[in-house]
């Protein structure tokens, strides 16, 4: 039996910190977009749009990585109350990053816009339009992604938590490759 890692395979921390930086710029992003009826309006809501779809891909294949490779297991003295809140904050992060990108595409549908990626490709409609349904998804959306947003900043953390803290390899294992020495 072969041993267990003590850091996250490359490609499950290239894809962590990819992400990590998309998703922190689409709540910039989205929070900008709300928050304005300039004419940088329609220019963010033209970023959003496909850096969001680029999340909903980048998360699928994230999670392939995540059920193909092996994970470092938490400190065996972490308290169970703790275990349990890494492992959920984990299912709530990937839940997230599956639904609000899917959310923001049936958001999009339901309002009768086209989501462009670029100028040329458009994604097909995924529910038809409906005001009603607009308004619920729109809804849905902004309070999801004030949800992400603060299970962004638990995650960080008690990633600062493991590394300043406890000291116990957690943040080191995101951080860098294979044991040095």
């Amino acid at each position: 039996m072969s041993k267990q890692p003590t850091h996250f395979a490359f490609p499950a921390r290239l894809l962590h910190w990819l992400m990590a930086l998309m998703i922190i710029a689409m709540l910039f992003i989205g929070a900008g977009m709300v928050a304005s009826v300039s004419a940088r309006h329609e220019w963010l809501i033209n970023l959003h749009k496909p850096l969001g779809i680029a999340i909903l891909a980048l998360a699928v294949v994230r999670l392939l990585v995540r059920f193909c490779t092996r994970q470092p297991p938490l400190p065996e003295d972490l308290p169970g109350w703790q275990a349990m809140a890494a492992k959920a904050s984990h299912v709530l992060l990937y839940g997230l990053m599956l639904v609000l990108p899917l959310l923001g595409w049936a958001m999009i549908s339901a309002a009768g816009d086209p989501v462009m990626l670029g100028r040329s490709l458009q994604l097909p409609s995924i529910l038809p339009a409906d005001a009603q349904v607009f308004a619920l998804l729109r809804k849905a959306h902004g309070y999801l992604a004030y949800l992400l947003f603060v299970t962004v900043l638990v995650h960080l953390a008690a990633a600062l938590f493991h590394g300043w803290v406890r000291r116990d390899g957690v943040l080191d294992s995101m951080l860098r490759g294979r044991d040095r020495g």
